[in-house]
């Protein structure tokens, strides 16, 4: 009982410890997108040494000069924020699929002057249990709300200040489309799977 106890107390020290580095990572992530509206192009010496300090939260006792540009910045963050994702034990870890991970971001053109990356849903491993991999698909399907949610709350002050409010309205419907069709996508998934769960279903029952 004791060993048990001290186990559970250990797995919610560990998961405690993860959600305020996945915390973290928005704050980092946030940053970033917060620069790149301002049209900056270049990480500055805070920004670079907060993803620093991160990277030895995570364990890197000698990390890597952090990037120096924003876009390599966002890759890396974002990167780290899929580890601490599928650390989850709620969830399983993301499959690789065509030399990319599950909800890597692939960039698209919102304007001449701006790029946003989407999310794309996680292929399914074979042999892997499907409610594993429908619970990575939705948890990519949130990913890509809270970005939109994050791009809408940019674009409305924008607004609010007339400051280059065209180009974050560009990148808020660019946000929505890209969680709208991970949502049909993963909708989509599920209608296909249903029959053969419920088949699956009928087939124990019989013994």
């Amino acid at each position: 009982m004791a060993a048990a106890a001290l186990t559970m107390a250990d797995e919610a020290a560990v998961e405690t410890r993860r959600r305020s580095l996945l915390a973290e990572s928005d704050t980092l992530l946030d940053d970033v997108e917060n620069l790149r509206l301002d049209d900056q192009v270049e990480a500055p010496p805070r920004l670079r040494e907060a993803i620093r300090a991160l990277q030895i939260r995570l364990g890197r006792r000698n990390p890597p000069m952090a990037p120096a540009t924003l876009d390599a910045a966002h890759d890396l963050v974002f990167a780290v924020q899929q580890r601490l994702m599928a650390a989850n034990p709620n969830h399983p870890r993301p499959n690789r699929h065509v030399g990319r991970p599950s909800g890597q971001p692939l960039v698209t053109v919102v304007r001449e002057d701006r790029r946003w990356k989407v999310l794309t849903l996680p292929a399914p491993q074979n042999g892997a249990d499907e409610a594993d991999w429908m619970a990575m698909v939705d948890c990519t399907v949130e990913r890509a709300w809270d970005r939109w949610c994050y791009a809408q709350q940019q674009a409305v002050r924008a607004a609010r200040e007339h400051f280059k409010a065209h180009l974050a309205v560009a990148v808020a419907r660019a946000a929505w489309t890209n969680y709208w069709e991970l949502l049909q996508d993963a909708e989509r998934i599920k209608e296909r799977l249903r029959p053969q769960h419920v088949a699956r279903m009928s087939s124990t029952r019989r013994y």
